[in-house]
C-alpha cells in the first residue's frame, strides 16, 4: 500500500509584505508552508490568488520542484531597452513608434508570424523529453510574438536618477515588454505538472496544484530541464522583439535590462541548498537589477535588489490585481479608461477591458511596502501601449 503524504502540523515560517493581501493569497501561502518538501516562504505585496501557489509567492523547497510553484507560463519576464533615440521622437515620430510595435511582435493566444523569425534557442536540444519534442514547432511559429493577457510592449520615458553602467543619469526613450514562453512554455507547466499530481494522489484537494517532483527522480531532472529551455525560449522572444523594433526604426540599443518571474533557482538561504520557487515574484539579490512594472497608466521601476535575507531576496513582479478579469469587464468601460489615460499622457493602440489601470493595485503603494527589499534606480513612464487586442477601445 502506497504511504500516505504526511503534512506539517506546524507550517514552516512565511514572512509576508504589504497590506493588501487578499485572505485567499494568505491561505494559498499558509496551504503550501503546511507541505513536507517546504523550508521556508515568503509573500510580496503584489500577491493574489493563484493555482496552488499565490502570484507574488515564493516558496523554497527541499529536493524537489513544483511545477504549478513555477507557474504555467515559465519563465515570463521583463526587459527593457534604452534606445540612441531623441525625447522629441514621441512628437516628431509617433507614426513610426507605433507602426514598429504593431509590425515587429504579435499579440494574442497562438499569435505566430508567417514568415517564421529565427534564434539559436530553437538550435538546441528539444528531443529530451515527449513534450518538448511535440511543442518545438509551435515554439518555431510563436519566435518572437507577445502573447495576451497582461503582457505588452511600450515605449516610454525613463528617467535615469544616476549612472547605469555607461549610462549617463537623464532622460532616454525606452522600450519595455513583458511576456514569456507563450505556448510552449504553458504545455510543458500542465504536462509536468500532470505527473506530478499522479505521483501524489494522496494530497487533499486544496493541495493538488502544489504536487511536487523529486529532483533526483527522472521526471523531476527532465522538468527541470524544461523549464529551463523555456526559460532561454522566452529570453530570446522579447530579444527578438527588441532586435527588431530597434532595427525598423534604425535605432541602437545602448543597454538592455531583463529579469524573470514564474522560475525556480537552486539557491542557498539559511546555510542550506534548496529550491526557490518565484510565482509572479522578481529575484532581488543584492546588486542585481530587475524591473517592476505597474499597469498601462502608471509608471514602471528599475531597481536593484537589496539581498533581504527574509524575502528569500525576492520583490514584486508588478502592482498586482485586486480585481479578477471578470470582475474588471463587469464593472469598467472604455470611456473611463480613455480619460485616465489622456490624463497619464499614454497612447493605447489595443488592450484588454480586463487589464484596465483600475483592476489592479496601486504601484506607488506597492514600491512603498517593499522598500527594504529593492531600491529605485529609475522610473519608465509608459507612453505608446500595445497588449492583445481583444476588447481594444472603440475608435472616435
Amino acid at each position: 500500500m502506497k504511504r500516505k503524504t504526511s503534512l506539517r502540523d506546524t507550517p514552516v515560517p512565511c514572512a509576508v509584505w504589504g497590506k493588501q493581501i487578499p485572505p485567499e493569497a494568505q491561505k494559498q501561502i499558509d496551504q503550501a508552508c503546511r507541505l513536507p518538501v517546504a523550508v521556508r516562504a515568503a509573500l510580496m505585496p503584489d500577491a493574489h490568488v493563484g493555482y496552488g501557489l499565490p502570484i507574488g509567492g515564493v516558496l523554497a523547497t527541499r529536493d524537489s520542484v513544483i511545477p504549478y510553484a513555477v507557474g504555467v507560463d515559465i519563465a515570463c519576464r521583463m526587459k527593457l531597452s534604452l534606445l540612441d533615440l531623441p525625447i522629441s521622437s514621441f512628437e516628431t515620430y509617433s507614426d513610426r513608434l507605433k507602426d514598429a510595435l504593431q509590425r515587429e511582435t504579435r499579440f494574442g493566444i497562438g499569435a505566430a508570424f508567417r514568415k517564421r523569425r529565427s534564434h539559436p534557442v530553437m538550435d538546441e536540444d528539444w528531443n529530451f523529453s515527449k513534450i518538448t519534442r511535440e511543442i518545438k514547432d509551435k515554439a518555431y511559429a510563436q519566435l518572437g510574438t507577445s502573447g495576451s493577457g497582461n503582457h505588452f510592449v511600450e515605449f516610454g520615458i525613463l528617467e535615469l536618477e544616476e549612472k547605469l553602467r555607461d549610462t549617463e543619469a537623464g532622460r532616454y526613450l525606452a522600450l519595455l515588454s513583458h511576456s514569456g514562453s507563450r505556448g510552449p512554455g504553458h504545455a510543458v507547466a500542465q504536462y509536468y505538472s500532470r505527473r506530478a499530481k499522479e505521483r501524489r494522489k494522496d494530497l487533499p484537494p486544496e493541495l493538488r496544484n502544489l504536487a511536487w517532483l523529486e529532483l533526483d527522480s527522472a521526471e523531476g531532472k527532465e522538468y527541470w530541464i524544461a523549464m529551463e529551455l523555456m526559460g532561454r525560449y522566452a529570453s530570446a522572444n522579447h530579444e527578438l522583439i527588441h532586435t527588431a523594433i530597434a532595427h525598423a526604426l534604425g535605432a541602437e540599443i545602448l543597454i538592455s535590462i531583463e529579469n524573470h518571474h514564474n522560475f525556480a533557482w537552486k539557491e542557498r538561504h539559511d546555510g542550506r541548498n534548496v529550491i526557490v520557487h518565484r510565482k509572479g515574484a522578481t529575484p532581488a539579490g543584492k546588486g542585481q537589477l530587475g524591473i517592476i512594472p505597474g499597469t498601462m497608466a502608471s509608471p514602471a521601476f528599475l531597481v536593484e535588489g537589496m539581498g533581504e535575507p527574509r524575502s528569500l531576496r525576492s520583490a514584486a513582479h508588478g502592482a498586482g490585481r485586486i480585481l479578477s478579469r471578470k470582475e474588471a469587464k463587469k464593472n469598467f468601460s472604455w470611456s473611463k479608461v480613455k480619460k485616465i489615460l489622456e490624463d497619464a499622457g499614454v497612447e493605447l493602440i489595443s488592450a484588454g477591458l480586463d487589464e484596465v489601470p483600475m483592476a489592479y493595485k496601486n504601484i506607488v503603494n506597492v514600491m512603498e511596502e517593499q522598500k527594504d527589499l529593492v531600491r529605485i534606480r529609475g522610473i519608465f513612464h509608459p507612453r505608446i501601449v500595445k497588449m492583445a487586442p481583444s476588447g481594444s477601445p472603440p475608435e472616435d
